[in-house]
């Protein structure tokens, strides 16, 4: 669905304020059935990028539409909503299955195992349609894994774009750990806040 709000969030640059695309692990993410290798990292830009194809697209091999992307994460992340560009003339992906935590699935895993969220697309040429999330299933994400399994009608599946909203729950490790040892030298300070439940949760 759009985003349902009472401005024109062009103006209000909504996606790109809880875009994710900066916590995205860009060096491990990876496709399955592309038919360039690599070419899905071209797929994760900034919000305001989403229409620009100039660094290419993913694509899956002739005759196999079938897709799955992996996304690593540099934290871990709350996923809202979901937006996917795809490609003209029947090659935009049709259906979305979502699974989160889980490394090294594959297309006979995706065809067995349960998603925790299924979504049926629309061709959304112009970027300017996101899907919402469960939320309530989409807390703690480290990695996402996407399975397109069809699209509508095309001898391959394109896609442009794909964009995560929502925002980081924790900094990576060792960034907590400086901040904690330049706010709280004192070992006794430090174990005091700890069972207080103090201490840094949320990035924006």
């Amino acid at each position: 669905m759009a985003c349902l709000h009472d401005h024109d969030c062009a103006d209000h640059n909504c996606s790109s304020d809880w875009s994710l695309f900066k916590h995205i692990d860009l060096s491990k993410v990876s496709a399955l059935n592309e038919a360039i290798r690599g070419s899905v990292k071209s797929v994760f830009k900034p919000w305001e990028q989403r229409l620009n194809t100039s660094e290419g697209h993913l694509e899956s091999n002739e005759g196999d539409p079938e897709l799955i992307v992996f996304i690593p994460f540099t934290a871990d992340v709350k996923i809202k909503s979901i937006a996917i560009v795809g490609g003209a003339d029947g090659t935009s992906p049709a259906k979305m299955r979502a699974f989160i935590n889980r490394d090294g699935i594959d297309f006979s895993d995706a065809q067995s195992m349960q998603p925790v969220q299924e979504w049926d697309l629309a061709e959304n040429l112009q970027g300017v349609l996101e899907y919402q999330t469960r939320y309530s299933r989409f807390q703690s994400v480290g990695n996402i894994t996407l399975h397109f399994p069809d699209n509508f009608g095309g001898d391959t599946t394109q896609i442009h774009y794909i964009g995560l909203k929502g925002e980081a729950t924790q900094l990576k490790r060792d960034v907590v750990a400086n901040i904690v040892y330049e706010v709280v030298p004192n070992p006794s300070d430090h174990k005091t806040r700890a069972e207080g439940g103090g201490g840094l949760s949320h990035v924006e």
